[in-house]
């Protein structure tokens, strides 16, 4: 007898968003396209089929006032999180204290992602299909050299599953030992959208920093260092957060350019 269909799963999508940018001053707040930056994020979250539901989860009664001003939900949430992820999780323990959900997966998705592709965060929801799967996250291949080089952009490597071996902020895999006559796997850049299933985030919320995340200041280590597994999933083009200000005028003149191709209806 045929298994009965499978129920889809129940995502919610949380981006974590602080006032304070070391090389962006109050990046969330910028507006020249005429939307917040976090609005962009929100409501480009919202076109993926899988997302049923979009939060933002901040510290700051300034952005949390203009989230509301805008039609948006948020959560206002501690100051002294470590990261984006102990503030999703306060925000996902808040709904829950509500009685909201419950939910399968919960999309960790930074504020400064503004056009991460609906397909994409899909297919990074149904991974979870997958019941051996509680955490997983993106990756592209990096296509410059100049990118293996950038501390900016963390690589990854992963195993013949498809899960994260290692993630790195230097060159990774190190070809300085390599046979010339051996082909070198394609570099990979480690897109930083994170999915977890809610029990899997209070784990990882509960573990203490590893060695190996304090060295490369990069969180999911931990994870990989407790021996738990991260699913990587490929995404379908590179997409560009915005660290700088330079990120954040090229972000507007694509956006201007996608507007100006939207057929306008005669009156």
């Amino acid at each position: 007898m045929q298994a009965p269909p499978q129920p889809p799963l129940r995502a919610l999508a949380i981006v974590p968003a602080r006032l304070d940018s070391t090389r962006l001053a109050r990046k969330m707040m910028l507006r020249e396209t005429g939307r917040y930056l976090f609005q962009h994020t929100l409501e480009n979250l919202l076109g993926a089929r899988r997302i049923q539901r979009a939060v933002l989860a901040t510290d700051s009664e300034e952005i949390l006032r203009a989230a509301e001003s805008v039609g948006l939900e948020a959560l206002m949430t501690s100051s002294a999180h470590r990261s984006g992820t102990d503030r999703i999780h306060e925000a996902a323990e808040i709904l829950r204290a509500r009685g909201e959900g419950p939910w399968d997966v919960i999309v960790n998705v930074q504020g400064d992602e503004p056009e991460l592709p609906a397909k994409d965060l899909d297919r990074l929801v149904d991974s979870f299909g997958d019941g051996k799967v509680d955490l997983a996250s993106m990756f592209v291949p990096t296509g410059e050299e100049a990118d293996g080089r950038n501390p900016n952009v963390v690589k990854v490597v992963l195993d013949g599953r498809g899960d994260a071996l290692y993630f790195s902020r230097s060159p990774l895999p190190s070809t300085e030992r390599a046979d010339p006559q051996l082909p070198l796997p394609e570099p990979k850049r480690h897109v930083g959208v994170y999915a977890f299933r809610p029990n899997a985030l209070t784990e990882f919320c509960n573990l203490p920093p590893g060695q190996l995340e304090c060295i490369e200041s990069l969180e999911q280590l931990r994870w990989l260092e407790s021996g738990r597994r991260i699913r990587m999933i490929e995404a379908s083009q590179k997409t560009a957060g915005i660290d700088t200000q330079e990120d954040y005028a090229q972000f507007v003149k694509r956006h201007n350019a996608r507007a100006s191709k939207v057929p306008t209806k005669d009156i």
